[in-house]
């Protein structure tokens, strides 16, 4: 479980294809603090660190997630936002994130706004139930508020606005229109639809 505070950008320093795909990662973490197994979020999605060096850690990548998230894109010397898993008693600053990403998006648009900026972004129509103004998505790992939700005849878009430091603190000071993004649905969102079709 994760929170969507972004705490490092790491950036990829290596991909093998084997079996599975193994994704090398340099980062600023203690990485001695860091056990086999432990999970962490890359830009969204929820990895196993299966090695690790002095500053950097792999995780193995099934072809099934490289299919449903933008992983499948990465290339030597991308940068991707990074999350520790939640521990028992820590502060939860954004919302309760899975790491289970619900579809990849696309970016629309990147305005100005005052110092922000504001990113439309578009998700598949059988989403457009779980986003809402003033609710939280998850987008390549970050928690953020909607601003405002636009239902179209096949896809819905919504707008979010990124503040400068979050723009200093992970990646969306990359982003551009035409990019691909991992959208991760609020989890209350989700169970309150199932329990409304019940």
């Amino acid at each position: 479980m994760f929170t969507g505070i972004i705490t490092d950008i790491g950036k990829v320093t290596g991909i093998k294809k084997n079996g599975d795909t193994r994704i090398s990662i340099s980062t600023a973490y203690d990485t001695s603090t860091i056990e086999f197994g432990a999970s962490i979020a890359c830009s969204g999605v929820c990895l196993t660190v299966v090695d690790k060096g002095d500053d950097w850690f792999s995780v193995d990548v099934s072809n099934e997630t490289l299919s449903c998230t933008t992983l499948g894109n990465w290339t030597v010397g991308i940068r991707i936002n990074l999350e520790r898993a939640l521990k028992v008693g820590e502060e939860l600053g954004g919302h309760l994130v899975t790491g289970h990403v619900d579809c990849v998006g696309n970016v629309i648009a990147v305005e100005p706004e005052g110092d922000s900026k504001k990113f439309t972004f578009s998700l598949p129509h059988k989403l457009k139930t779980f986003v809402a103004e003033k609710g939280s998505v998850t987008i390549n790992g970050a928690s953020l508020t909607v601003n405002k939700v636009t239902d179209e005849a096949d896809h819905t878009l919504f707008c979010i606005n990124i503040i400068p430091h979050t723009q200093e603190k992970t990646t969306f000071s990359e982003i551009v229109p035409g990019d691909q993004v991992n959208i991760e649905i609020d989890i209350l969102a989700r169970y309150v639809a199932r329990m409304r079709d019940l």
